[in-house]
């Protein structure tokens, strides 16, 4: 029997061609894409792993200069922070009494103090409060908000705020959403004196609710904590009474 072997032939169309080259840039696109966002990841989580070196530095010169009261004075107990590289340089090579800290001053000419050190036990979180809000200074560490300097110090009659980034690795306030009725937050001022709050409210505002910073307490210490949100569109706030 004659057998006829019938081969299947396969016509490649102008249609497929198109197709195969449009499904290659997609490809291309696809790969290029991801590379992309992982690389801006990393650098992300690279940024803020340094933002919380400098954080922590300053962190333990506090505590180293409390731990050294002879050389101390109750003047100069603020730790004065340095945002530009040259600046910090000039600053390394000019002499610094025994009586005095770090005293330097940032990029915009403007002097910023540490003037407490705030610590959530829940979250494991323990942070200098810079004494002024701005975007390089949330890069460093956690901010006073609200009130200006001059009119409440920390630990005092009234409602200090303080606000800080939302971190995904969970540094800074980035687990501040953790925290629930009952918890306990300390807060210690440049003098030594350590007082603890405890955690009484949480709630979501937006962004341009600053009824939160009120300063109406009934003549209690409060602290007031602020974070972003619901990806930044709206912003959390813990509030806490002395206990």
């Amino acid at each position: 029997m004659n057998q006829i072997l019938v081969t299947e032939k396969l016509y490649v169309t102008p249609e497929l061609k198109r197709k195969k080259k449009m499904y290659k840039v997609q490809f291309f696109i696809s790969v290029f894409l991801i590379c992309l966002l992982s690389s801006y990841y990393i650098y992300a989580e690279y940024d803020r792993n340094k933002s919380e070196e400098v954080s922590q530095t300053l962190l333990s010169e506090i505590q180293t200069g409390e731990d050294d009261t002879t050389k101390q004075s109750t003047k100069n107990d603020a730790i004065i922070i340095v945002l530009n590289e040259e600046e910090a340089e000039e600053a390394e090579d000019s002499s610094i009494s025994t009586n005095e800290i770090i005293n330097n001053t940032t990029v915009d000419g403007v002097t910023y103090t540490t003037e407490a050190i705030i610590s959530i036990p829940k979250i494991g979180i323990t942070y200098p409060v810079l004494s002024e809000t701005s975007d390089e200074l949330l890069e460093i560490s956690v901010n006073r908000y609200w009130p200006e300097p001059s009119k409440l110090k920390p630990n005092e009659v009234g409602n200090y705020c303080i606000v800080g980034h939302n971190y995904r690795n969970g540094k800074m306030f980035g687990r501040l959403n953790e925290l629930v009725n009952g918890d306990i937050v300390t807060l210690k001022d440049m003098t030594g004196r350590t007082l603890q709050y405890e955690v009484y409210d949480r709630y979501v505002v937006e962004p341009d609710d600053t009824s939160c910073t009120t300063q109406h307490t009934n003549g209690r210490k409060e602290l007031t904590l602020i974070t972003c949100t619901n990806y930044g569109t709206q912003r959390l706030v813990v509030k806490c009474k002395e206990v």
